[in-house]
């Protein structure tokens, strides 16, 4: 677990900062043509098919979105159908969702619809929405998990992470099955 928590820890802040460095960017550039399947009419910055690839502190990162609305008003930036790709020295993170939100303000994130974390030595969790809180620098759920590796699964109604101190906390009624010999 105490990978887990790093390397969500990871995934978090690199996105979070490719978020607020493409707003930024993006802010300064044209306009983008509204997306009419979407209520955009208020949106201060419109991007659509969102393509961002950086390295920041060794780790590179790429972010992918069908769409981008800005509202700086609000001081919210929200996504549609996102994915972040991580990739660290020895392995990469995925982490894909239906819609998500960018508090400029505090930088907090939440990440809803088909939330599915997954990494390339074969951890997978799946929720239904995932926040980052910046400040405390705690990644949270109140839905359901579903954490799977080589064939072991936990499932909670639950799951806070506090990357400061490398803690995982499945909540609720906790059932794992550990499948013998499968490396954790």
């Amino acid at each position: 677990m105490r990978d887990l928590a790093t390397g969500i820890l990871a995934i978090v802040a690199l996105f979070v900062v490719l978020v607020a460095g493409t707003l930024i960017a993006k802010s300064r550039a044209n306009r983008v043509e509204p997306v009419d399947a979407l209520p955009s009419s208020t949106a201060d910055l419109q991007i659509k098919e969102v393509d961002l690839e950086e390295e920041t502190r060794g780790v590179r990162w790429r972010l992918k979105a069908e769409q981008a609305l800005m509202y700086e008003k609000e001081g919210q930036t929200k996504l549609r159908n996102l994915a972040v790709q991580v990739y660290e020295k020895e392995r990469s993170w995925t982490i894909v969702g239906e819609e998500g939100d960018l508090y400029q303000n505090t930088k907090n994130v939440e990440i809803r619809g088909g939330v599915v974390l997954t990494s390339s030595d074969g951890m997978r969790l799946e929720t239904t929405v995932m926040r980052w809180d910046a400040a405390d620098k705690v990644m949270w759920t109140d839905a359901p998990v579903i954490l799977s590796r080589a064939g072991s699964v936990v499932r909670g109604t639950g799951l806070k992470v506090r990357m400061d101190e490398e803690v995982t906390t499945v909540s609720g009624r906790v059932r794992a099955t550990f499948v013998p010999g499968a490396r954790r």
